[in-house]
C-alpha cells in the first residue's frame, strides 16, 4: 500500500496510467551577436500569443457545471501571460545576458516559481503552479512540442504523475478519469482544488513510492484516507465498492444540509466562514454554506504586477467582495507581505530569518503611506457590506495602538471629505505569535475580535519551519503547548467579551472540531469545500461530548495519544 495526502474524497477503482512529461532543459547556447536579440524577443511574443489563444479556447469551452475554480485559474493564467514584468525579465536576459529565448524563459519562470514556492502561506505557495504552467505553455509553443492535454484515456483510468499542472487538471476527461495520484503537491495545490470542485478522488504528496506503480496495474484510490492499493484481491475490491456507495450517499446528504443552521443537538450555534482571496471565491463559498468570510487574503492584489495597486483599485477589489458577501461579514486581513513574500517592485532586503523578519504589520507601521492607502480603501468599501479589519503578525499592545492611530487618521481623512463608510467597523488581530497568545488578556482590551492563525502559531511555538522537509514531522498542532495557547486565547476573549474565531488549518481538521468547541470556539473559518463536512460533525453532536473531549485532551501529555484519541472519537 502507498499512502499520500487525501485531498478530494471518494473511492476510485481502475487501471493505472503513468503520465510522463518531457522536461524543458537549458541549452547554454548564447547569442552570437546583437542582431539576434530582436529575433529572440519576437519568438517570445509569438509563443505568448499562441499560449493566450490556447487558454482562451479552454475558457470558451469550460463547463461552468464544474464550478468557478477552474475558470478562475484559467483567467489568472491570462493575467500572468499578459504580465509585462515577465516579458521585461525575459527581454533583459536576452539583451543583457545574451541568453537564447528558451533559456531566458526557463530561468525567469524558475525564479518566479521559487519565489512563490518559498512563501510561508500555503495558498500563496500553490500559485507557483500557475507560473510553472504558463511557462510550460510558452516553452511548448517555442519548441513546438505539442500539448499534454490532448491525451485520451480509457474508462476508469487512474492517472499517476509526478505532478499535474492546473491546465492538466482542468482538462481531465472525468468521464474516463476515475481519479489521480501525484508525487508532489499539498492540500492547497491547484490539482487538489480543482479535483475537489470536479469531484475527482485525488491523492497528492505520495513521494517516490508512487514509482512502484506500473502501467495497467489495478488500483484502489481512497481520497479520504490517502491510501492507494496495488492489484488488490476480489474481496478487497468488493469491500471498497460498498464503501464507495456509502460515500456517495453521505456526499448527497452533506450537500443537502447547505442551508441548515449549524446548531448542535443541544442548541449551541456555531458559525462557519470561508477563507477566500477574491470576490469569486466569496460567491462560491455561499454554495458550501459559508456564513461569510473569516479571512480575506489581500496579498494577491499586490502580487503579479509591477507597481502597487492604487487606493481606487483596492477599493474596487474590496467593494466587489463586500457585494458578493450579500450582507454577511468579511474579515479583511491587511497586507501580509515581507520576508518570504516578496514583491518585485517593493525592495525588501534579503533576510536570514524571513519568518521572523520585516513583514506584515511591521512593514505597514514602517510604511504608513502604504498602510493608510489600504485602510482608506477598506473603509470606503465598508459602505457596501459588513467588513471588518484584521491586523496580522501582532506581537504586543504597542503595535495594535500604533495601527489604530493610522486607522483613525484614515477615518478622519474620509470624514473630512464626506466619503461614506461604516463608522462602527470592527477591528481585530491575528493571534499567531506566542507572545500574543500568552498576553491575550492584555490584547483583548484593545480590539473587537481575535482570529487564531494556527499555522504560524504552531510553527513559532515549536520552533519548527513547517516548509523544511527535514523537520516538518515536528510540526504538530496537537502538541500540548500549542493547545494550551489556543485555550488561553479563547478563554481571554470570552472573559473580555470579544469575539474569537480560528482561520488556520486546524479549523478544517474534522478530528479537532469537537475539541475546539469544547474549548469554547464558536467561529471557524476554512476552505469553503471543507465546510459541509465540519457542519455535519457539529449538527450531529452535543456540547456535553465536546466538553468531555476537552477535559480528556487537556489532561494528556502526549500529542500522539491526543491525535489517536481524537481520531477514534470522530470516526
Amino acid at each position: 500500500m502507498i499512502n499520500g495526502i487525501g485531498v478530494s474524497t471518494g473511492i476510485a477503482i481502475g487501471k493505472a496510467f503513468i503520465l510522463q512529461k518531457q522536461a524543458n532543459a537549458l541549452t547554454g547556447v548564447l547569442l552570437a551577436d546583437d542582431s539576434l536579440i530582436d529575433i529572440e524577443v519576437e519568438k517570445f511574443d509569438t509563443a505568448v500569443n499562441k499560449a493566450l489563444i490556447e487558454v482562451n479556447i479552454l475558457i470558451d469551452s469550460y463547463d461552468e457545471a464544474n464550478g468557478n475554480e477552474g475558470l478562475e485559474i484559467l483567467e489568472a493564467h491570462i493575467e500572468l501571460l499578459s504580465d509585462p514584468q515577465i516579458k521585461e525579465d525575459v527581454t533583459e536576459k536576452i539583451s543583457a545576458e545574451k541568453k537564447n529565448v528558451n533559456d531566458a524563459v526557463i530561468e525567469v519562470i524558475a525564479a518566479a516559481v521559487a519565489m512563490f514556492a518559498g512563501m510561508d502561506d500555503e495558498y500563496m505557495q500553490a500559485r507557483a503552479a500557475d507560473v510553472h504552467d504558463i511557462g510550460r505553455r510558452i516553452l511548448s509553443n517555442l519548441n513546438a512540442s505539442g500539448k499534454s492535454s490532448a491525451q485520451t484515456y480509457s474508462p476508469d483510468t487512474i492517472i499517476i504523475a509526478e505532478d499535474l499542472s492546473p491546465s492538466d487538471t482542468i482538462s481531465l476527461d472525468i468521464k474516463n478519469v476515475a481519479g489521480f495520484a501525484t508525487q508532489m503537491g499539498g492540500k492547497t495545490s491547484h490539482a487538489a482544488i480543482v479535483a475537489k470542485s470536479r469531484g475527482i478522488p485525488a491523492i497528492v504528496g505520495c513521494g517516490v513510492s508512487l514509482n512502484k506503480i506500473k502501467n495497467g496495474d489495478l488500483l484502489i484510490l481512497d481520497g479520504q484516507t490517502g491510501d492507494i492499493l496495488i492489484n488488490p484481491d476480489k474481496e478487497t475490491i468488493f469491500g471498497y465498492r460498498l464503501k464507495r456507495e456509502s460515500w456517495l450517499v453521505e456526499t448527497a446528504l452533506l450537500k443537502s444540509q447547505k442551508d441548515k443552521p449549524t446548531v448542535t443537538t443541544d442548541g449551541t450555534t456555531i458559525q462557519l466562514f470561508a477563507n477566500i482571496a477574491n470576490a469569486n471565491e466569496m460567491e462560491q463559498a455561499h454554495d458550501f454554506g459559508a456564513e461569510g468570510s473569516g479571512l480575506l487574503r489581500t496579498e494577491l492584489l499586490f502580487m503579479n504586477r509591477d507597481s502597487l495597486p492604487t487606493e481606487d483599485q483596492q477599493f474596487e477589489f474590496y467593494k466587489a467582495v463586500a457585494l458578493k458577501a450579500k450582507g454577511k461579514p468579511v474579515v479583511i486581513r491587511t497586507l501580509d507581505i515581507g520576508g518570504d513574500k516578496q514583491l518585485p517592485y517593493f525592495n525588501i532586503p534579503a533576510e536570514q530569518n524571513p519568518f521572523l523578519g520585516y513583514r506584515a504589520i511591521r512593514i505597514c507601521l514602517d510604511r504608513p503611506e502604504l498602510f493608510s492607502s489600504q485602510l482608506r480603501a477598506i473603509l470606503r468599501a465598508s459602505a457596501f457590506g459588513k467588513l471588518k479589519i484584521m491586523f496580522p503578525m501582532i506581537a504586543n499592545v504597542q503595535e495594535i495602538r500604533a495601527a489604530k492611530v493610522i486607522l483613525n487618521q484614515a477615518i478622519d481623512e474620509l470624514s473630512n471629505t464626506g466619503i461614506s463608510f461604516d463608522r462602527a467597523i470592527e477591528t481585530g488581530i491575528m493571534i499567531e505569535i506566542p507572545s500574543a497568545a500568552v498576553t491575550a488578556d492584555l490584547l483583548a482590551k484593545e480590539v473587537d475580535f481575535f482570529s487564531i492563525g494556527t499555522n504560524d502559531l504552531c510553527q513559532y511555538t515549536l520552533a519548527v519551519d513547517r516548509m523544511n522537509e527535514k523537520i516538518s514531522h515536528l510540526y504538530d498542532p496537537y502538541n500540548p503547548g500549542v493547545l494550551r495557547l489556543i485555550d488561553n486565547v479563547i478563554k481571554q476573549a470570552h472573559k473580555n467579551n470579544i469575539e474569537v474565531g480560528m482561520c488556520g488549518e486546524l479549523a478544517s481538521d474534522p478530528n479537532a472540531t469537537l475539541l475546539l468547541m469544547g474549548m469554547g470556539l464558536t467561529e471557524f473559518s476554512m476552505s469553503a469545500t471543507s465546510i459541509p463536512h465540519i457542519k455535519n460533525i457539529i449538527i450531529n453532536n452535543h456540547m456535553n461530548l465536546a466538553h468531555q473531549i476537552y477535559r480528556q485532551v487537556m489532561a494528556m501529555d502526549n500529542s500522539t495519544l491526543i491525535a489517536a484519541y481524537l481520531k477514534e472519537i470522530t470516526t
